[in-house]
């Protein structure tokens, strides 16, 4: 029997017989990338459960200190999500002279009786290391500036020194870097954005850290900023260092035991680690 049809049956017979054979190789397993194993995906729910203020790239970087590689999606898929939203650059410069440059900055925290500490910072950028801090109530040109002499002894001063027009960067201060050999660039007014590295630094400091404790006195504010710098150098990944902490972290074969969970700043984060068997 002849059949007359319109060009139009033909093309929808032919998707037809596209979606039917798809269809049957679905059926026969052979779709789409490998399911990421149950305890992988139970691994990045405890992770993200127990470490709310971290992002899907910091529980990437630590998976990938674990040797267990995942795709940013898969870690969206199955990361605990949390309430509230997760947690920028005057670039040609700070590349340029990266290795030579340090910033320094002051950060106010309130103590239980409401009154105000400063910690000074002194970061390094190219690991973005913290080289040096303190914290004081009263801080004068001269203590700033002894506060840059004890962060580099002997011959190990930069050669730039990154910071804004603040007041107390004049007077005493000016004198005594520039004595160590320490070029100052100073920054237009009012634009922090041009010391990006250093208030990163500080507002990572707030949010993983001092906006979740209160802080007693000056001695207890030195013990948790040092214990927040311990773990920010040797376990929190960077997304400036390519998902590196700032001290070289060594990654852990999969195959090297189980993985065990340990608690950092009192359990504010964690990292985790293979414990052999």
């Amino acid at each position: 029997m002849l059949v007359v049809v319109q060009p139009e049956t033909v093309l929808a017979w032919q998707r037809k017989r596209f979606r039917d054979h798809w269809a049957q190789l679905t059926r026969a397993g052979n779709s789409g990338r490998p399911l990421v194993s149950a305890e992988v995906r139970e691994l990045i729910r405890k992770i993200s459960g127990a470490n709310p203020l971290w992002g899907t790239p910091r529980i990437v970087g630590e998976l990938g200190k674990l040797g267990i590689k995942v795709a940013k999606s898969t870690v969206d898929k199955y990361r605990v999500r949390s309430r509230k939203p997760p947690s920028p650059t005057w670039k040609a410069f700070l590349k340029n002279h990266v290795n030579d440059l340090v910033s320094i900055d002051f950060l106010v925290v309130p103590t239980i009786r409401f009154k105000l500490l400063f910690v000074l910072v002194v970061l390094a950028h190219s690991r973005r290391k913290v080289l040096h801090f303190n914290g004081t109530d009263n801080p004068t040109a001269q203590w700033t500036a002894q506060q840059i002499v004890e962060a580099f002894p002997w011959d190990s001063a930069p050669k730039y020194r990154l910071g804004d027009r603040d007041a107390i960067y004049g007077g005493a201060f000016r004198r005594w870097p520039h004595g160590m050999g320490i070029e100052q660039v100073l920054s237009a007014p009012r634009s922090p954005w041009q010391n990006p590295f250093v208030e990163r630094l500080i507002g990572t400091l707030r949010r993983d850290c001092l906006d979740h404790v209160i802080v007693l006195n000056d001695r207890h504010l030195r013990r948790i900023v040092a214990r927040y710098l311990d773990y920010y150098h040797d376990w929190r990944t960077h997304l400036s260092l390519s998902l590196y902490a700032p001290n070289p972290r060594a990654v852990h074969p999969p195959d090297q035991g189980r993985v065990v969970e340990v608690a950092d700043i009192g359990g504010l984060h964690h990292h985790y680690e293979h414990l052999e068997a």
